[in-house]
């Protein structure tokens, strides 16, 4: 990512954030359970404590993004919690679409195209690193 693309999706975060995380995590599995239904099996019934996980999950992310080396732990640990999960590398592109379509949503008219490039080019390096880390652990 470059150094416009990292504060063009600190500060989108930043205004996003401020949605309610229980709305935003409904959109977002809403979408995912939409595009692929099998994968709703991989879920609690309950989701509330998913949601907020997620948010949470993205905020640490997001703020370390001009660090991204210190995230490469996290990123391994969380990779490898959703391979025994039965995660797969093709689940990567429906979680993709689902995140860019809930920030549009949330985002509004400050969804512009350089926010939706930055945010695909931040959700590809992410994506990217889980999934080579869970190759190494599978």
């Amino acid at each position: 990512m470059t150094g416009q693309e990292i504060i063009v999706v600190k500060k989108s975060w930043g205004i996003f954030r401020n949605i309610d995380p229980v709305l935003i995590g409904d959109v977002f599995y809403s979408r995912v359970f939409y595009k692929a239904p099998a994968l709703k099996k991989m879920f609690p019934a309950s989701m509330d404590g998913q949601y907020k996980k997620m948010i949470d999950m993205l905020s640490v992310m997001v703020a370390r993004l001009e660090r991204v080396e210190e995230l490469s732990t996290d990123i391994s640990e969380l990779a490898r919690r959703h391979v025994a999960y039965g995660v797969k590398a093709w689940h990567y592109a429906i979680v993709g679409d689902a995140l860019l379509w809930t920030l549009e949503q949330g985002l509004g008219r400050d969804w512009t195209a350089e926010v939706k490039d930055a945010w695909a080019s931040c959700y590809q390096m992410l994506a990217g690193a889980m999934i080579a880390a869970a190759d190494k652990t599978n």
